[in-house]
């Protein structure tokens, strides 16, 4: 919702809680004439002008009733997709695999804020052991981001779990180009051989965990990276690990 539309419903508000009961029944407002319509809306103008405060008032409470019914609408996805959020066959799971709060990360490999919450979270299972950690690939940010969670999921359903965390470090630091000359270099750093990599990313057991993620990504309105599920809330965006840990604290209690 725009300013725009908050000022205009805190318009609405402050006649309501300004004017008379009876001018905003609907009956009375449409009897009146022009003339007594005009003489309200001037009075109304002045007393705005003179109280400024009320606008101002009022346009702060709207915009926390829309954060929370926003907050709200939120818990409601996750929970009507939690199985596919918490419980899918496809993502890397990390941490406390036991935990009894889990964290959920929409990533993309060359989103800036995604490296930034890379050592945040990180940071945050380090200091928490009761953390269980799930990565969901979401390359949304062109042919690198795609070519990124190809590989990385190829080398998950290849080379299993430990081989795709140091992959997932690896590209999530990654400062140059990736191509695939750069990802069979990558492959090697790993101890991995890159052609079987480099074929499966093509392959439709890589496409569907991608699709997977898209169409869950879309049902939760996500369109942004990094974006966390956190027990079971949303947060859209990067946080830092004070903010996450309020938000665990919250879920625990």
């Amino acid at each position: 919702m725009t300013r725009t539309t908050l000022a205009a419903l805190a318009l609405s508000t402050t006649l309501l809680a300004t004017a008379p009961a009876t001018a905003f029944d609907l009956t009375a407002m449409t009897a009146m004439t022009e003339a007594e319509k005009e003489a309200f809306g001037a009075a109304v103008k002045d007393y705005l002008m003179a109280n400024p405060e009320v606008l101002v008032e009022a346009i702060g409470v709207l915009e926390q009733r829309q954060v929370a019914a926003e907050a709200e609408n939120d818990k409601v996805l996750v929970q009507t997709n939690a199985e596919d959020i918490f419980n899918d066959s496809h993502s890397w799971v990390g941490g406390n695999p036991e935990g009894d709060v889990t964290v959920v990360e929409f990533i993309d490999y060359r989103c800036s804020y995604c490296r930034k919450a890379h050592d945040e979270v990180a940071a945050l299972l380090a200091k928490d052991p009761g953390i269980r950690f799930v990565v969901k690939e979401f390359p949304i940010l062109g042919q690198q981001s795609e070519l990124s969670s190809r590989f990385a999921v190829a080398v998950k359903q290849l080379a299993g779990d430990e081989v795709y965390k140091q992959a997932h470090d690896a590209l999530i630091s990654f400062r140059g180009d990736i191509t695939l000359e750069s990802l069979t270099r990558l492959a090697k750093d790993l101890g991995q051989d890159p052609d079987p990599i480099l074929q499966r990313m093509n392959e439709e057991a890589v496409t569907a965990v991608l699709r997977a993620n898209h169409q869950l990504a879309e049902r939760m309105r996500i369109s942004g990276t990094p974006a966390f599920v956190i027990g079971g809330d949303l947060l859209r965006g990067y946080a830092p690990v004070a903010a996450m840990q309020r938000m665990i604290a919250e879920q625990r209690g």
